[in-house]
């Protein structure tokens, strides 16, 4: 072969292996333009432009009166690019990071400089694109830091992510904490009202289109798919801001004085059924008290003697006994044949009236009467119970209600000669605070048993979405004439009975039921050690109820046991400062009577305000006066007053007037006057009536 022929072969394998590798190219175009365009272009976006989630604000949770219980407010999550664009050079890098080091360890004092610098070093070297911060950064937090001169230069400010969250925050923080609740992706189940309402309040998240632009910054690109972003509505709840303060602060100050374990308050509205406050204090290792657990809705335990309401409205509606029923409490301690011994508090007990009975709180004479009528049928007693639905949970707004337990003959658990005489005074029976208030406020509400609600309404915008009201239990738990008896009997124990040295006042009037009852301690039962539960359950102010209110404190250890002196002053304290915060109490000043068969001794002039005066101060006349008709007292507001007149150009009669009206007469007349002495005009220069002309002078003396 020549050397032509071998040049010309070798050319032409050049040209065909060009022309091989062109068509490779051609192919791997057409294969990635038609075959794999859809995967490329999917990728493209992906890494320039993509959907991202739009996050809702959540909605607020108001108190009744318009505060402020629970918001959303920004937070922030600050990262850094460590090999952004604007640093990418080591001189850049080395020159910013320090100085960022510096203006991180001025402003949160949490760890030296040259710790910080070691750690952004640190992440340069492994390459990091995601390096934390700071997470929990505030508004004006984050302000300050993009004032630090690496994220405020326009060459390196891309080095900085920012990552925006919503935090709830309370701006009252511990009030009525347990029963605002919280709602997180950690907590399985949910608390309190944020839990409840968490469809309401977590609103709608949207999606938006971003696009990635130089500097890994991401811009939001006008898309028609877009999705915006549905806020959360608001919960207004029937919380009072006031009185859940005041509740605490009573509720906390018993609790160190007795030593307690743990207690709660619940103030209710005794028509609407909406809950003002609800306070709940656990004891904690170190002597401290929070709100970890809300015992209102939950602690379901044995009531106690303020379970005898339900007892007596039992027998006093099926007819068994009446108030002036006389029955002997044995002076104290009874033992029932083959049953329990049962005690009082009080151990000078004989024969009393029921209504007596109930006001000293008589264990002996409550567990008698009800055995007495109904030991042999006991389902009579138990289905009256169960009419009351006090086996039944309130399906309360917030989750975690406690089971009811009212035990009957078909339970393992029945023993026919303990249960029922126990079961008269409060024990072998389960019961929450809320569940034994919500039985008491139908007393003052005659007889309609409501369910207590903590949200009143759901806002979106300002405008109602739905609206709650109390879910009638029970129309009428017993009749009428049963609720007058009990009304009184319950006032009783206020007036005469175990409330009396604590409870009673003379602003108002309360009705109520004290309820000291023994802890059983698990399966080991009422032991040895014996651990008690004080409460108190009323309302006030009884003659026109607005409010009832339940005390529950457990286990006080320093001091008395008895619920009169444990359970009593908090429910004072409550009720005193509500009655004196509450405009809308009805309360009904006191009427002082005038017999005004003379006109009342005050001084002539403005007698329109004086009226008012009166009128505000609830003086009224007992008899309209006897020159009334003489005179012209009007007393149609039952405030007698006389109007001064006099005719144009004549001299005004200022005698019996303060100087301020006096002055103030004259010179409307057109006088000028000189004045003498002090106090009341007592006589004039120019008698009234006389005619004299316009700014002539006149002489007026005071005493």
């Amino acid at each position: 072969m020549g050397i032509r022929t071998n040049i010309l072969l070798r050319v032409y394998i050049a040209f065909g292996l060009i022309l091989l590798f062109a068509f490779a190219v051609v192919v791997q175009l057409c294969r990635v333009q038609f075959v794999q365009g859809k995967k490329w272009k999917d990728m493209a976006a992906s890494l320039s432009a993509q959907y991202q989630t739009v996050e809702a604000a959540r909605g607020n949770i108001f108190s009744v009166d318009g505060s402020l219980l629970a918001t959303s407010v920004p937070e922030y999550e600050l990262h850094m690019d460590m090999l952004a664009g604007g640093i990418a050079e080591d001189s850049v890098f080395n020159d910013n990071i320090d100085q960022l080091a510096v203006n991180l360890s001025k402003m949160y004092n949490d760890r030296p400089a040259r710790e910080y610098s070691r750690i952004f070093r640190d992440a340069r070297k492994e390459g990091s694109r995601y390096q934390l911060l700071r997470r929990r950064v505030s508004y004006q937090e984050l302000k300050k830091i993009k004032e630090f001169p690496i994220f405020k230069k326009r060459k390196t400010r891309n080095c900085l992510i920012v990552l925006q969250q919503n935090k709830r925050i309370r701006p009252f923080h511990s009030l009525a904490a347990r029963t605002i609740g919280y709602k997180n992706e950690n907590v399985k189940n949910a608390v309190g009202l944020e839990g409840a309402y968490s469809s309401y309040i977590n609103g709608e998240n949207g999606r938006r289109l971003m696009q990635r632009i130089p500097g890994g910054t991401w811009m939001p690109v006008d898309d028609d798919d877009e999705i915006a972003a549905k806020d959360g509505a608001d919960i207004i709840s029937t919380i009072n801001v006031n009185f859940q303060d005041v509740a605490q602060d009573a509720l906390m100050k018993q609790l160190i004085k007795s030593e307690a374990d743990h207690g709660c308050v619940v103030l209710m509205e005794v028509a609407t059924g909406e809950v003002r406050a609800i306070a709940n204090f656990t004891r904690t290792k170190n002597g401290d008290y929070e709100e970890r657990m809300n015992y209102a809705i939950s602690n379901a335990i044995d009531p106690g003697s303020t379970f005898k309401l339900a007892s007596y409205m039992t027998l006093l509606d099926q007819h068994k006994i009446d108030t002036s029923t006389i029955v002997n409490a044995e002076g104290g301690k009874y033992k029932f044949p083959k049953g329990p011994t049962i005690t009082d508090t009080e151990h000078d007990n004989y024969e009393m009236s029921v209504k007596r009975a109930f006001e000293e709180s008589s264990n002996v004479a409550a567990a008698k009467l009800v055995t007495r009528y109904y030991s042999g049928n006991p389902w009579e007693y138990i289905n009256k119970l169960y009419s009351y639905h006090l086996n039944e949970k309130l399906q309360l707004q917030i989750p975690g209600e406690g089971r009811p337990v009212i035990k009957n003959p078909s339970n393992r658990s029945w023993n026919k000669n303990y249960t029922l005489p126990e079961m008269a005074y409060g024990y072998e029976m389960n019961l929450t605070p809320l569940q034994m208030l919500a039985f008491y406020n139908s007393v003052p509400n005659n007889g309609k048993l409501i369910a207590p609600i903590f949200v009143r309404e759901i806002r979106r915008l300002g405008n109602p979405i739905e609206q709650f009201q109390a879910r009638v239990i029970n129309e009428q738990v017993c009749s009428d004439v049963t609720i007058g008896k009990l009304k009184g009997m319950l006032e009783g124990v206020v007036l005469n009975g175990t409330g009396k040295n604590v409870i009673k006042n003379k602003l108002y009037s309360v009705a109520g039921k004290t309820g000291t009852a023994q802890i059983a301690d698990g399966r080991k039962g009422y032991t040895a050690h014996k651990t008690y539960q004080a409460s108190f359950c009323g309302y006030f102010p009884a003659d026109h109820p607005k409010y009832s209110m339940i005390v529950v404190i457990n286990n006080p250890t320093k001091g008395n046991y008895l619920a009169a002196l444990v359970a009593g002053p908090v429910f004072r304290e409550v009720a005193d400062r509500v009655y004196a915060n509450d405009m809308e109490i009805n309360q009904s000043p006191a009427t002082h009577l005038v017999g005004n068969t003379s006109l009342p001794k005050v001084k002539q002039g403005n007698l329109k305000a004086l009226k008012k005066v009166y009128t505000k101060l609830g003086v009224k006349p007992l008899y309209a006066s006897a020159n009334a008709d003489a005179n012209g007292v009007d007393t149609s507001n039952g405030i007698p007053f006389e109007e001064v007149k006099y005719k144009n150009g004549t001299v005004p009669a200022v005698t019996g007037m303060g100087l301020s009206d006096a002055l103030y007469v004259l010179g409307n007349a057109g006088y000028k006057v000189t004045v003498r002495g002090s106090g009341v005009v007592t006589t004039q220069s120019v008698t009234g009536g006389s005619l004299i002309p316009k700014g002539s002078r006149i002489t007026i003396e005071l005493q």
